[in-house]
């Protein structure tokens, strides 16, 4: 098996994997739940991002999945601050 067919095959799953994810963000009964499910979704698509990156060999890629890491991590420190002010997560 070629190495770029293992690499978009990974990627499809990552992909399949972040849909069903995404679910729980919309549909999730709790605010922890959704934020669990951001939380993974972001992951995910890091994760599709620095795959994509190995599979073109190019490096850039692998500064926006970094840059985009620190926001996702931000936003999720954010959203928790907000949330655990309003006393939701309790």
């Amino acid at each position: 098996m070629n190495i770029s067919v293992a690499f978009t095959i990974v990627i499809w799953i990552f992909l399949l994997s972040g849909v069903i994810s995404l679910y729980r963000v919309i549909a999730g009964p709790t605010s922890a739940d959704r934020l669990i499910g951001l939380n993974i979704v972001s992951s995910q698509i890091l994760a599709i991002l620095v795959l994509f990156a190995a599979r073109e060999n190019l490096h850039v890629y692998l500064d926006v999945a970094l840059v985009y890491d620190i926001f996702g991590f931000v936003g999720v420190l954010a959203i928790t601050k907000y949330l655990s002010n309003k006393e939701v997560l309790k």
